[in-house]
């Protein structure tokens, strides 16, 4: 082997260029030796995946298991929220807790919520007398265990002072308001203000979750009710984590379910909403069960758009079957995958749904380079020889890509991902990248040997027939010849490729890159990308964080109904937020109670340190020390019955004679939007650093904040690691590749369709959840599979010109490029026939990547790269000077051999 050194090339540059080759060299020969080892032992590389997957098949029917902890796969596993969580539970039971800890759909436990809404114009407060039946009708419910009758209150929380369930405020409201209907008093008599209202106990309630709609009497001081819309109404179960207990909950929900569909055909004249601790988890599998069909109708798609686009007219050459055999070689990889997932104690969740999608998309890729790879093979080789060739041309790229979707599901699998559905999604992409490529050698590559060796035996590539000669040929009818003619008359001395005819070739060759390299196209290219920028750019200074969990919700569900009506009518307070005091304070100092207000300011509270000061005042009570404040406390305050509520928030503790309060709690309430979630965020990352600098040590904690805690954060991390490794591995192997040059764009243009699909996505109303931030991380790869070959083939092609060298990438590669992402766009329509948010999420965001994927391919970079380096003006004058070499050889050896010249 030998390297010139040009004029001015340093000694470091030469031994670069000399290590690139002699890697690329050798990765070209170990592959070669591969294709040939498969090529002589076809049968058994076709055996062993096929063993695989049968065995690891029946593991997954065996072991098949849904995940149904929620909470443990979509909420950040890391977050302060649950350590508070744990710090309030340590101080005040959850459990006794939940009614006064109101949140939306993250509610702890047990329990069963309905909304029972009136019809246009109407007021619910009227119907107070069938709402109560209702009601009724739920506490007289009864669920059935070995033999035994539970009802709600076999089963309800208790309350500490006179052990009866706790049950909502406003059904004390309502049952006022029935018996006033009763005794022929108005309404009006029964006063019921919002957001607080006065209970006949002469407890002061807060029923800003129980009421909805509501329309207050104008110029009310009291904020009087004049109409409401809409009751929400919980029953709240105990949890003692046995699992006894746990299933008798379970039923009794199940029949709650049934009672309230039950009594909304018996009531038309209300709407009826249920919800139950376990509708979450049944809507977000439900997505599981409504996709299988569709999953199914897609991979047919995906067969038949692979058989089709690898066949030809040419019976010889044409390979439809290895379309076909090239996807199912990706499903059972899948399978296999799958199996090995199972037999690991995975559990199934609906996430996982993406998965099919991801790697055959990935996989065809590898199958349709190697079918273009086999065509570029000279015919008159042995058809083992052409295999290895196959693999040696095809096999480094396939490498490279494969290695990259490795590395950056790899990340997106790390400690550093807080979200565990991403990270068992990525752990499981991991398994598939590496059966996809250890099938698509070995499997597929064993299909490729069997229909190599049919076309060397001349057998129809459909019928396994012999190919009958020309001459035979000519004496059939033309039905005949269509079906058997293997492209002779195509075929002249000037043509030395037969498998130009192939439909995409033939496209690409005679039309598309003429007009695509067209000097009056390349303006409007321009300002194509310009305006796909300006979108994109735009998009990304939009972008929304997904904490909404019904996102990935099937979305005609009972969940997102309940969830779309109470976001409508019970959005006028955000979460009631507990505010732990976790260490003693001195609540009778001044200057403490300005603090406490100064905390509170701007809220809704409902606390018995602003309900004990307002006793003081009214009764001219003077509680400036601590023995006066606590011992008024504890036998006047919390002796009263509109007050005794309040024991439950203030923890006492004795040391000898002297009592303390050593830690208490409030709620406080803000008023909110109908985006209740972003805003609920909002407050907790006010609140929480106040907690750090002011003197009162306290912690703010609602169930909602587990699913919210830092998720922005949380759920773009992956893609954040993950293309930062890739970027990486990139800069790292930036002297290590053919050419430095083919990295670099290659960079660019990933960059490109990133943000592309990133702020497209957000255009498209997609928010930052983890299924979208799956797709941007397959995004990454999806965009280096196919631009990779395409930039490389560009930077090391020695044609004359710019304009010639992405003609012929683009002849070279452009048909598998066109095969695999039409393949994957077809693929992606059933999805969007599936009624669930996660899919169409995922629908979305992969038409979006592949769609910005082949804007690249094959508008953008064949225009972009005729502008910009690298140059092709030294292949040109190496060219020249080879050949004015060679001229003066020729001329040296006539003037040599003057005999041969006189006999000429």
């Amino acid at each position: 082997m030998c390297f010139l050194r040009r004029p001015g090339a340093s000694a470091g540059w030469i031994w670069w260029r000399m290590l690139r080759q002699v890697i690329h060299r050798g990765l070209q020969s170990f592959f070669y030796k591969l294709g040939l080892f498969v090529s002589r032992h076809p049968v058994f590389f076709l055996t062993v995946p096929a063993v695989l997957t049968i065995i690891f098949g029946f593991s997954l029917l065996n072991r098949f298991q849904p995940d149904t902890d929620l909470e443990s796969l979509v909420a950040p596993s890391h977050s302060l929220a649950k350590i508070e969580r744990s710090l309030a539970s340590s101080l005040f039971s959850l459990d006794q807790s939940k009614s006064q800890l109101y949140s939306d759909l993250h509610t702890p436990g047990r329990y069963g919520r309905v909304i029972l809404l009136s019809k246009p114009g109407g007021n619910i407060l009227h119907q107070a007398d069938v709402i109560l039946q209702i009601h009724r009708a739920v506490l007289e419910m009864k669920v059935n265990y070995k033999g035994y009758n539970y009802t709600f209150s076999h089963l309800c929380v208790l309350r500490n002072q006179d052990k009866k369930c706790v049950l909502d405020d406003i059904i004390s409201v309502l049952e006022d308001l029935r018996q006033a209907a009763l005794s022929n008093k108005t309404t009006a008599r029964v006063q019921v203000s919002y957001p607080n209202t006065k209970l006949k106990d002469g407890r002061s309630s807060f029923i800003g979750h129980q009421l909805g709609g509501v329309m207050e009497v104008p110029n009310s001081k009291d904020q009087r009710v004049k109409s409401a819309r809409a009751i929400q109404i919980t029953y709240y179960l105990q949890t003692y984590g046995s699992v006894t207990q746990d299933l008798i909950g379970e039923k009794w929900e199940s029949e709650f379910c049934k009672l309230m569909h039950k009594m909304q055909l018996d009531h038309q004249d209300l709407q009826l909403y249920s919800l139950a601790s376990f509708s979450l988890w049944k809507d977000f599998h439900q997505t599981s069960l409504l996709a299988r069909g569709k999953i199914l109708v897609s991979l047919m798609l995906i067969l038949l758009t692979a058989t089709l686009s690898s066949s030809m007219k040419d019976c010889l050459r044409s390979k439809p079957f290895l379309g076909l055999l090239g996807v199912l070689t990706i499903c059972i990889s899948s399978v296999t995958a799958a199996g090995i997932f199972f037999i690991t104690d995975g559990k199934y969740n609906s996430t996982l749904l993406g998965i099919p999608f991801f790697a055959m998309g990935h996989g065809t890729k590898g199958v349709f380079e190697l079918l273009s790879g086999w065509r570029r093979t000279r015919e008159n080789l042995p058809f083992k020889d052409r295999v290895a060739d196959a693999y040696s041309d095809v096999m480094v790229s396939y490498t490279m890509t494969s290695s990259l979707y490795f590395i950056a599901f790899g990340m997106g699998a790390s400690p550093f991902t807080n979200i565990e559905a991403v990270k068992v999604f990525c752990q499981n992409m991991c398994v598939s990248i590496l059966l996809n490529y250890f099938y698509i050698f070995s499997f597929f590559g064993s299909c490729l040997v069997f229909a190599g060796q049919l076309e060397q035996n001349r057998y129809h590539s459909i019928f396994c027939c012999k190919i009958p000669s020309a001459e035979y040929l000519d004496r059939k009818p033309v039905w005949f010849q269509a079906m058997m003619n293997d492209g002779h008359q195509h075929t002249s001395h000037h043509e030395t490729n037969p498998y130009q005819h192939h439909f995409i070739q033939h496209f690409l060759r005679e039309h598309y890159n003429e007009w695509i390299t067209n000097i009056y196209v390349k303006p409007f290219v321009v300002i194509l990308y310009l305006i796909y920028a300006s979108f994109s750019f735009m998009g990304c200074l939009q972008i929304n964080d997904g904490a909404n969990i019904i996102n990935l919700l099937a979305s005609e569900s009972p969940s997102v109904s309940y969830a779309l009506i109470q976001q409508k009518y019970f959005s006028n307070y955000s979460p009631v937020i507990g505010f732990y005091i976790y260490e003693p304070l001195e609540y009778w100092n001044g200057t403490v109670q300005e603090d406490l207000k100064t905390l509170s300011q701007g809220f809704n509270t409902v606390s018995w340190i602003e309900q004990y000061y307002q006793y003081l005042r009214v009764g001219n009570i003077s509680a400036t020390n601590k023995s006066d404040f606590i011992s008024i406390l504890q036998s006047s305050f919390l002796k009263k019955p509109e007050f005794q509520h309040f024991k439950n928030d203030i923890i006492f503790s004795k040391a000898g004679d002297e009592n303390n309060i050593i830690a208490s709690r409030l709620y406080l309430v803000a008023r909110t939007s109908e985006n209740t979630q972003r805003e609920a965020v909002e407050l907790l990352e006010k609140l929480r650093p106040l907690s750090l600098i002011q003197s009162i040590k306290f912690i703010v904690f609602n169930p909602t904040f587990v699913f919210m805690d830092h998720y922005g954060l949380s759920v773009t991390m992956p893609v954040l690691i993950s293309g930062f490794g890739i970027l990486l591995v990139l800069i790292l192997t930036f002297f290590l590749v053919i050419h430095p040059l083919g990295n670099f764009w290659l960079i660019l243009s990933v960059t490109s369709i990133e943000l592309g699909v990133l702020g497209l996505m957000t255009l498209w109303n997609v928010d930052m959840d983890c299924i979208s931030i799956l797709c941007l991380i397959y995004t990454l790869n999806f965009a280096i599979d196919h631009c990779a070959p395409l930039l490389y083939t560009f930077v090391l092609a020695t044609e004359h010109t710019r304009t010639q060298c992405i003609k012929n990438s683009l002849q070279e590669h452009g048909t598998a490029i066109l095969q695999n992402i039409s393949s994957f766009l077809i693929g992606l329509v059933p999805l969007l026939f599936v009624p669930s948010n996660l899919t169409f999420t995922l629908f979305k965001c992969l038409l979006l990547a592949g769609s910005c994927t082949l804007l690249h391919c094959f508008v953008i970079l064949p225009v972009f790269l005729t502008f910009f380096p690298p140059s092709k003006k030294h292949h040109k004058k190496k060219k020249r000077a080879k050949r004015k070499e060679r001229e003066e050889i020729e001329c040296i050896e006539i003037q040599e051999n003057p005999d041969h010249v006189t006999a000429v």
